[in-house]
């Protein structure tokens, strides 16, 4: 827009880019015709005053030399007729000549006129083609701009009305929606995703409803992947969280962290990833993964469009760690298996070592009673005594039983003990 004062009101006012020019054109068009006009008048004028000048000057000369004449004519009347009429036909002749260098005056004025006209006609000429190129240059200027201007314009129309178009469709689908039915339709969408890859990307993988409420809360999805020998790839505890616009009180994604690590760890899922549309006109989270680990361990949040990226950055991050976790289970199997050998010798050492006390008991009880009763059975009593001491004898060997002992010669064993 450009700004014109009036010159009478001295008010401003404002004209499109296309008014302008066309005032501009006018007023130049307008001021070219008035410097004409100025200036062929100039010319004008100034052709007038070199005539009358030159006639005034030419009058006064005759004038004078008339005057001149007249007094010598009377001067000479008193001479003779002869040289009366030489001196008349002198003055006639210089009459003639003057009268002739008038005419060439009038002739030369008449030329030098007729050049200045012919100048400023070319200068008008000049000016008008240089005008005329001005103006044509200026109207392609203007239609190429216009043309740049209606095709930008046409592109930028038609982006605001598809963006019109997608709020308006976003802000009828909201109000349609109650606050409940919102989130519904955002883990029907997520579900609906999953499920178009369930058959070729996700085969051995469960993907299902958190219907577990024990502990009072829980998610709204459960992702696992087993390989397999039945070991975990990926576990992930999913929540969708959408808001109506007409919503009151407006949720942050930040209010869910708390409580979806709390469902992730009571369900033993490794991570846990919160989708949302909640806080739609933030910068951090419309980057679309955001990684929240600093706040909650193994904690993500995602826009639905990356609903099926997350899970495969994740599920493709652990498929490379599961060679460490195969080694891992198989030591802890190892270290079971010993414990487990260890233990069933612990209970042989108690186990024997509980019926030698019994046994024990009981012989010293017999021999009490043999010792009052009858002497004569004291082949018998030694007997027994040589019983208990080898009862003690293979107490004491149970008591020296070692591992180190029993993998004697048993080389899978010693390997496994040497391992560890």
């Amino acid at each position: 827009m450009n700004e014109i004062i009036c010159p009478n009101c001295h008010k401003a006012f404002k004209v499109d880019e296309a008014g302008f020019a066309d005032i501009l054109k006018q007023v130049r068009d307008h001021q070219f015709e008035e410097e004409l006009e100025k200036r062929l008048t100039l010319a004008e004028k100034e052709k007038d005053s070199a005539i009358k000048l030159a006639e005034a000057n030419i009058k006064n000369s005759l004038q004078e030399d008339l005057t001149k004449k007249d007094k010598e004519i009377l001067e000479l009347k008193a001479k003779s007729e002869r040289e009366l009429s030489e001196k008349l036909a002198t003055k006639e002749s210089e009459i003639s000549q003057i009268k002739a260098k008038l005419d060439n005056a009038e002739l030369e004025k008449k030329l030098s006129v007729t050049e200045a006209i012919h100048k400023i006609e070319k200068e008008r000429d000049d000016l008008v083609n240089s005008l005329s190129n001005k103006e044509t240059e200026k109207q392609l200027l203007e239609k190429s701009l216009k043309e740049k201007f209606d095709a930008e314009l046409k592109t930028k129309d038609e982006i605001i009305k598809m963006k019109d178009e997608e709020i308006a469709l976003r802000k009828d689908m909201k109000l349609k929606l109650s606050t409940k039915m919102v989130g519904e339709t955002l883990e029907q969408h997520c579900e609906t995703e999953f499920n178009k890859l369930r058959a070729t990307a996700f085969q051995n993988a469960y993907f299902e409803k958190d219907n577990d409420s024990r502990s009072g809360s829980k998610g709204d999805f459960i992702y696992r992947e087993n390989d397999d020998q039945g070991n975990e790839i990926i576990s992930i505890m999913f929540e969708m969280k959408n808001e109506s616009d007409q919503t009151a009180t407006k949720k942050r994604n930040e209010d869910f962290f708390k409580e979806l690590d709390k469902d992730r760890t009571e369900k033993k899922c490794e991570f846990a990833v919160l989708v949302t549309l909640l806080e739609s006109e933030s910068e951090y989270y419309n980057t679309g993964i955001v990684d929240v680990s600093h706040k909650y361990n193994k904690m993500y949040v995602v826009r639905p469009q990356f609903f099926i990226p997350i899970i495969t950055l994740l599920r493709n991050a652990s498929m490379n760690s599961m060679q460490y976790k195969a080694e891992l289970n198989l030591i802890r199997n190892q270290n079971i298996d010993i414990t487990n050998f260890e233990d069933n010798i612990n209970k042989f050492k108690e186990g024997f070592a509980k019926n030698y006390d019994l046994a024990s008991r009981k012989f010293k009880t017999a021999i009490d009673e043999i010792d009052k009763t009858i002497d004569h059975l004291y082949k018998t009593k030694e007997a027994l005594l040589s019983s208990e001491n080898n009862l003690r004898l293979a107490n004491n060997k149970a008591e020296d039983l070692t591992i180190k002992k029993l993998t004697h010669g048993n080389p899978t064993m010693k390997a496994k003990f040497d391992e560890l």
